[in-house]
């Protein structure tokens, strides 16, 4: 729904680059924080740097999994339907989320794709929001201008109806 999103098949690429680097960062904050509370007290800081070495790309690559497999879902959807709108991202949701847990069994896929499905229509929702608050704001931002203009307007034509009764007005002489 965003308007500045790539092109299909280079979101792909740029979505799984991204999830990757979130998922990284996200991993390095939590798994250096976990090995410092683990670790002997002389010990923290390494334990720390340790079991982020060991976690964060692992969760890196695991979002990037989850985000570049929603991207292809997406693309897909979109490229099958013919329209962008809000029901692309929510099945492919759903079917990340299914498609990602399937080898759990089908009882956990089906909870998974619904719960994924849900969050994504949550997403989609305060997507849609946004926009509506921004467009509501767009359109006070141009209606005071527009007033502000026609204010500016009609004093011109003021000034300029003034200017024109000054000239035809006979000068009067006193004697």
């Amino acid at each position: 729904m965003a308007m500045r999103e790539q092109p299909c098949p280079y979101r792909i690429i740029d979505d799984f680059g991204g999830a990757f680097s979130m998922g990284c960062f996200a991993g390095c904050i939590f798994y250096f924080l976990k090995g410092m509370s683990f670790a002997p007290k002389k010990e923290r800081f390494f334990g720390g740097i340790q079991l982020l070495k060991r976690r964060a790309p692992i969760l890196g690559g695991s979002f990037a999994l989850w985000g570049g497999l929603f991207s292809i879902t997406d693309c897909t959807l979109m490229h099958l339907r013919n329209q962008q709108d809000f029901i692309n991202p929510i099945v492919a949701g759903a079917f990340t989320g299914g498609f990602l847990a399937i080898r759990a069994g089908t009882r956990i896929a089906v909870r998974n794709a619904i719960f994924g499905g849900i969050i994504l229509g949550f997403i989609q929702l305060a997507e849609v929001g946004m926009l509506k608050m921004q467009m509501r704001e767009e359109m006070k931002r141009m209606q005071q201008q527009q007033q502000q203009q026609m204010a500016e307007m009609q004093e011109m034509m003021e000034m300029q109806n003034n200017r024109a009764n000054k000239k035809q007005q006979p000068k009067v002489e006193k004697y």
